[in-house]
This record gives C-alpha cells, structure tokens and sequence, in this order.
C-alpha cells in the first residue's frame, strides 16, 4: 500500500510539475474575437473580415464595420478597422485605418489588375 501511494504521489507531483500550457486561436477564432471585443468598445457591429494575417504576437483583423446607414445604402459610410489580438484571442490594440462609401471601390494605379 505505502508502493501505491508513492505511484499516486509521484503522478500528482508529475501532473502539477508540468508547465501550463497557453491556449492558442486559430484564424477563426481570432477573427470571431475581434469583432465581438472591437463591436463592444466602439459600439458599431462587425460587417465583415476583410483580412487575417498572423503576427509575432497573434493575428492582425482587418474588420469593415458600418459607422453611419444612410438611404440610399451605397451613401453608406462603413469603416476598416485593424485589430491586434495576442495568442489567446486578447484584444491588444485597435486603429481606425480607412473610411469610405457602400460601393466605392479602391482607388488602383494605371495598369494594375
């Protein structure tokens, strides 16, 4: 018996011994998080992801949101937002990048596809 609780001792020791582990978002997810924490702090919802990229930290969030709906909708003013999340799915930072109409589409330079 004192064998066993020896076995039983070590294995809780082992299990408490090990470092823990961080959670890590995958694009998804990173995205989903985003927009729920940038609608809660600028009070706008999400209209779309228009990009994810993966950083040294994170994931950068690239979020349309619609800041004010005008009649008719293509005089709409939406927003583009990029959002910094950590490994976990935390808001880190966020910053207001673009502004424009429904509808109006990039401005490209002479020759591009």
């Amino acid at each position: 018996m004192a064998a066993e609780q020896k076995v039983r001792t070590r294995r809780t020791a082992t299990k408490t011994a090990e470092p823990r582990r961080e959670s890590r978002t995958g694009p998804v997810e990173a995205a989903q998080n985003a927009c729920r924490d940038l609608a809660g702090l600028i009070g706008y919802p999400a209209e779309g992801v228009s990009a994810v990229c993966r950083t040294e930290d994170g994931w950068r969030v690239d979020i349309d949101v619609l800041e004010l709906q005008r009649v008719p909708d293509t005089t709409s003013l939406l927003a583009t937002y990029q959002v910094d999340v950590d490994r976990t799915g935390e808001l880190l930072q966020y910053r207001r990048v673009r502004r424009f109409r429904r509808g109006a589409s990039d401005d490209w330079p002479a020759g591009h596809p």
